[in-house]
């Protein structure tokens, strides 16, 4: 019960057969009213015909009752006393008497006593209002019932229809004639064999197609899972899994599942490279700070102590960024800080008296420039900015923030040579330098403008690139406001 398949399997013959088997039930139920009202119209005719003879004052002895076997026969009078019965019945139930005898009484044509004829009070009237009237049938429905009568030393199942009919000479009497069930009790058995019959096999017919189709609609599924299974085992995350051709969700799922591996596989690629990068990068600063220390212990007087400082200082904010980019890859969120940018621009560019270019602020006064982030993750980005832009600019540096829709927008802007519009989107991946930034003493490890960019979009903002009316290049950052 583990598969699929056969879940599926056992889940379709369960549903089949709950169907199956109440859709057999409501066939049944309605044969049988059927068959029971074909009875019932039986028994009624044959109850009306006796009925009728009576009520025409026919003698109880002359009264025709043909097909005995098929429609038995009983009248009683008012008494319930038997007054009439079929020639063979012995014996029957269900009827307003069990008596199968009749007793004396006056003949149904006999001529009533005159005493009888003007006997009529108010209260008889009243009671007799709803019995039928001299020499008629009763025209209500008649009542019936189930019963059983032995006729000739054979018992059976009936349906009795009772009618009552007035003789001429006033008596009321209640005609009680059957109609046969065993023709309904075989034809519901017949119905009822046949389709426990034909169930099981119906069923076993369900579960069988049921778990084909369900094999043959899960192959490719099964492709996929040894698909993953070797890329898991080789760890080859450039093979894909098969995609039928299907448009159902199996060839969705290949598809989801190819898409997911090539991100996986971009992914991984990234990881590795960056790594080696970070390698190599590690490398140089932490080979020359060696050198230098070997150099000044042979020779103490041959010790570059500023450029010991320098190597290690790279080190540091080499170390310093790695642990950055980490941390952001590791899906650390921003905080909700409240940040104005204004403040945060004057005092990142007032730590910079020393720096080789002076950068120009414009930040008009009493603006309210707010958005919601890390204060820290924030000046760090707009410090790679202004670094970059002062390593690349001939002799001027400016940063403006001013609103932008719902946002706040910082531009960046140097008199440099600019970024070529081919090279705009590469200087954002890292350890990315342009040849003329690729000196120790002038570029970077390729970080910063990378690490900005992904504060950026942790910040939910974005930061391009474009040329600045001095010439050069100008980033502009632009972060949401507040909620």
């Amino acid at each position: 019960m583990r598969s699929v398949r056969a879940r599926a399997a056992l889940g379709a013959t369960l549903v089949v057969a709950v169907a199956l088997i109440g859709a057999g039930l409501a066939v049944l139920l309605v044969l049988r009213a059927n068959l029971i009202d074909q009875a019932d119209l039986q028994a009624e005719v044959a109850a009306r015909e006796v009925a009728g003879a009576l009520a025409t004052g026919t003698p109880y002895e002359d009264v025709e009752l043909d097909d005995e076997e098929d429609h038995p026969v009983q009248v009683t009078d008012e008494e319930d006393r038997v007054v009439l019965v079929s020639k063979d019945l012995r014996a029957v139930t269900g009827t307003g008497a069990t008596g199968v005898t009749p007793v004396p009484s006056a003949s149904a044509g006999a001529t009533p006593a005159p005493d009888e004829e003007d006997d009529g009070d108010d209260d008889d009237q009243d009671d007799d209002r709803s019995r039928p009237g001299r020499g008629e049938v009763s025209s209500d429905d008649p009542v019936f019932s189930d019963g059983t009568a032995t006729v000739d030393r054979t018992t059976a199942d009936y349906r009795f229809a009772a009618v009552e009919a007035t003789t001429p000479d006033g008596v009321t009497l209640t005609v009680y004639a059957g109609a046969p069930l065993a023709a309904e009790q075989e034809a519901v058995n017949t119905v009822r064999g046949a389709m426990l019959t034909g169930l099981p096999v119906l069923l076993v017919v369900v579960a069988g197609v049921t778990w084909l189709v369900t094999r043959r609609a899960l192959r490719p599924v099964e492709g996929i899972r040894q698909e993953m299974a070797a890329i898991t085992a080789s760890e080859d995350l450039a093979r894909r899994v098969p995609e039928p051709d299907s448009r159902d969700e199996i060839a969705a799922l290949a598809r989801t599942t190819n898409e997911t591996l090539t991100v996986l596989e971009a992914s991984v690629e990234r990881q590795r490279r960056f790594v080696a990068d970070a390698s190599h990068e590690l490398r140089s600063p932490i080979a020359s700070l060696r050198t230098q220390l070997e150099v000044a212990e042979a020779h103490p007087e041959l010790l570059d102590l500023p450029g010991a400082v320098a190597d290690t200082v790279r080190l540091q904010v080499l170390a310093a960024d790695l642990l950055l980019l980490a941390r952001l890859d590791a899906g650390e969120k921003p905080g909700s800080a409240t940040v104005e940018l204004g403040a945060l621009v004057r005092e990142e560019v007032s730590q910079r008296t020393r720096d080789r270019i002076a950068v120009a602020v414009e930040v008009p006064e009493g603006g309210a420039f707010e958005v919601n982030g890390s204060r820290g993750q924030l000046s760090r980005v707009i410090g790679n900015l202004l670094d970059n832009a002062q390593r690349h600019a001939d002799s001027s540096v400016a940063v403006s923030v001013a609103a932008d829709g719902r946002g706040v927008r910082v531009e960046v802007r140097d008199d440099g040579a600019g970024v070529p519009e081919d090279e705009r989107e590469r200087i954002f991946e890292r350890f990315v330098r342009l040849d003329d930034a690729r000196s120790r003493d002038d570029g970077g490890a390729g970080l910063g403008l990378a690490i900005a960019r992904d504060v950026a979009a942790r910040h939910g903002g974005t930061l391009t690139v474009h040329r600045a009316d001095e010439g050069g290049a100008a980033f502009r950052l632009w972060l949401p406001g507040p909620a």
